[in-house]
């Protein structure tokens, strides 16, 4: 799919945790914010060096909208995550909505008139050929499993994909950025960074965020978490481009149902105050090591019960504030 000049297009690059912000190819557009380069043509965003530095571009710590509702959510969580990086053993459906976001990242990149349910479905055994050859360790959930569990995987996921084409028919629209990482420092210093699902821009300008939700948990539980994401990508557009989206727009590929939302600017500026506050929480936590469980029904999905006092379990030795969190999201982040 191509665009104009100036504008992101998706690509079907996959990006990972850790991932250098590539600089712009000889000839690409780039439009320049205070303190971030946006790189419309690959979608990405890096900190710039200072004027006739030989150093090359760092990445800086930061504020990802999982890792702050994980703060918000449990500060024990957060230390489990983004100082302990204990691992974490994926499920089936964290995989499965990994590998409906790819292909409808893929769908995108495609003709409008290729965007269409069948081509989405032979779309996904050739990508999740590709995720499992990145992170072999992926295939190990379906090893123990009887024959033909892995199909069964798959038809699930065509389950999901025919949910989204019952919500919208992507022939209709061409979205200006498909998994769009962006980055934006703050005026507090906090550097927020993450990546968008799909943004749509109207002719007349106005903005749309788009995330797909393939998770298990429940709406009741989720909703809040999602909002919270969605405003996080929303103040991060406002302060780029310095204009509120319009719309932000949840689609639950589970249920077949879908939820918009339209901030406006004074709930932002409130909501910016609330992650500069957490970040300023997070820092306080880091120097002492005061990271403190709070139970909550969420507690089933975690995987660190083991090491979690309110379960009985005892945390690893604080190893001591490091450099804070990169504030990189995984695939399987983006994939509830």
């Amino acid at each position: 799919m191509h665009g104009p000049p100036g504008r992101a297009r998706c690509s079907s690059a996959r990006r990972l945790e850790g991932d250098p912000a590539a600089p712009a190819e000889p000839g690409q557009t780039q439009l320049s914010y205070p303190g971030v380069t946006l790189c419309p043509m690959s979608d990405t965003a890096t900190v710039t060096t200072p004027p006739g530095s030989d150093a090359p571009a760092r990445r800086r710590p930061a504020l990802s909208p999982s890792r702050a509702s994980d703060f918000k959510q449990c500060p024990l969580l957060y230390r489990f995550r983004a100082v302990d990086r204990l691992p974490e053993v994926p499920t089936r459906a964290q995989l499965r909505g990994t590998l409906v976001h790819a292909v409808l990242e893929r769908l995108f990149a495609l003709p409008a008139a290729e965007r269409v349910a069948p081509r989405a479905k032979e779309l996904l055994a050739p990508t999740w050929t590709e995720l499992s050859s990145d992170s072999p360790e992926w295939t190990e959930l379906f090893a123990d499993g009887e024959p033909g569990e892995t199909d069964k995987w798959l038809a699930s996921a065509e389950k999901l994909l025919d949910s989204y084409f019952e919500l919208e028919d992507p022939r209709r629209l061409e979205p200006e950025a498909c998994e769009l990482h962006v980055e934006i420092e703050l005026g507090s210093g906090v550097l927020l960074r993450g990546y968008i699902d799909r943004v749509d821009v109207a002719p007349t300008g106005e903005i749309r965020v788009v995330d797909y939700k393939t998770g298990a948990a429940p709406r009741e539980i989720g909703e809040a978490k999602a909002l919270f994401q969605m405003k996080f990508y929303a103040l991060v557009l406002w302060r780029l481009r310095g204009v509120v989206p319009r719309q932000l727009k949840l689609m639950y590929l589970t249920d077949g149902q879908s939820l918009a939302y339209t901030p406006d600017e004074a709930e932002l500026v409130r909501f910016e105050r609330t992650l500069e506050a957490i970040w300023q929480a997070i820092l306080k936590a880091g120097k002492t090591g005061d990271f403190r469980p709070n139970k909550g029904r969420l507690c089933s999905w975690c995987d660190h019960q083991a090491h979690c006092p309110e379960f009985g379990g005892t945390p690893p030795e604080y190893p001591g504030w490091p450099e804070p969190d990169p504030g990189e999201e995984t695939v399987l982040d983006r994939a509830d």
